[in-house]
């Protein structure tokens, strides 16, 4: 769809400043980025934790849209100005976090059990002069597809500017296929862009998806774009992540999150949640993969990086009019294994070539770790 948006999913705790910031630098492909929510207090002020999520320095150059989660309208409103004021163009409330200690106090998918209340929250925030739009994020129901209708036709009463649908219940959590049916039968009384978000885990689930729901102005991913960084630009036609960029990619997120919390362990701990998404890329079962996760000093989680390393050791490089397979050894260049070139009046496109490229070096590496395992 021309126009379509392709966004990450608000992840606490993973989908940080830090985050975007060298998610964005090194395989671009998101139009935007929803900062993980903000909860706002009484107090109409941003606390020194929530600015440096949302400071306009932290995400020059970066597409963000921040949300909030708060069940108050006096406090969502304060805070929507308050991003108004810091230059932001839109505003999403969540309506979808599906966390035991969220809902018990009546917000995210807490609040869709409250219609009412949701309603009286709706008026007040809608009639309250806040000159950006406003986007809800939300799940199907609590615990029924059947409340999908209602709460629909209480959104159908706002202006949303984008209503951005996780396919599940609060009470699905993350698990079992996302409930497709539920908002395909609603899909024609939508008066508002449409958002869909769940299980898009490879370029093809997404032009899957695409089709569906008849090419909605949004496709929203989460988890599989921890798991795979190129996700995005690989729909876009590019390249997927080469071992090479994976490698800098992490080793950049390490750093930056050692400097975030002034802490290397502190960083090996929030690295540890990512490389759980990250493991995907790579063979199953990896041994280097369990020490990843069993490592409890620096030096233990950077040797099992390097195991992996060493398990995929041949990688793409581009050069002047072709790329190439090389492998090394240790750390040092051994030979290129192939080379396939392209332009000057060959038939073959850069993006071609790249792309066989990869799939020699995925084959390679392949092989090489069924002789390791043999």
């Amino acid at each position: 769809m021309k126009g379509q948006l392709l966004a990450a999913a608000p992840m606490e705790g993973l989908t940080t400043a830090v985050f975007r910031r060298l998610h964005h630098q090194y395989f671009g492909g998101t139009d935007l980025y929803y900062i993980p929510f903000i909860t706002p207090t009484v107090e109409p002020k941003f606390t020194d934790r929530h600015v440096k999520e949302l400071s306009p320095e932290v995400n020059a150059g970066i597409p963000v849209v921040p949300q909030l989660l708060s069940n108050r309208s006096a406090d969502f409103i304060w805070a929507a100005k308050a991003l108004q004021d810091l230059g932001y163009k839109e505003v999403n409330l969540n309506l979808g976090c599906p966390s035991g200690t969220v809902v018990a106090k009546g917000k995210g998918s807490g609040f869709l059990r409250d219609l009412y209340a949701l309603e009286r929250f709706l008026d007040e925030i809608f009639s309250a002069g806040i000159d950006i739009p406003i986007s809800i994020k939300t799940r199907l129901g609590w615990a029924n597809t059947e409340e999908f209708g209602d709460i629909l036709n209480l959104y159908k009463k706002y202006p949303l500017s984008l209503l951005i649908v996780h396919m599940r219940l609060k009470t699905d959590q993350y698990k079992g296929e996302v409930r497709k049916e539920a908002l395909l039968e609603h899909l024609d009384e939508i008066p508002f862009p449409l958002g869909v978000n769940g299980d898009m885990i490879t370029t093809a689930d997404m032009t899957d998806f695409s089709k569906t729901f008849r090419d909605p102005k949004m496709l929203m991913v989460g988890r599989a774009l921890m798991a795979d960084p190129a996700l995005f630009r690989k729909y876009k036609g590019g390249p997927a992540a080469s071992l090479e960029e994976i490698k800098n990619f992490t080793t950049a997120l390490f750093d930056a999150y050692t400097e975030a919390f002034q802490n290397r362990r502190n960083a090996m701990m929030r690295m540890k949640e990512f490389w759980f998404f990250q493991a995907n890329l790579f063979e199953e079962n990896s041994k280097a993969f369990k020490n990843i996760f069993k490592s409890k000093t620096e030096e233990d989680f950077l040797a099992a990086i390097e195991e992996i390393e060493a398990e995929q050791p041949y990688y793409v490089e581009e050069e002047d009019d072709s790329f190439g397979v090389w492998f090394k050894k240790d750390s040092e260049i051994v030979l290129r294994m192939h080379c396939v070139s392209f332009g000057d009046g060959r038939e073959v496109t850069r993006e071609e070539a790249l792309e066989k490229a990869l799939e020699l070096c995925d084959e390679l590496n392949r092989k090489h770790q069924e002789s390791l395992n043999a």
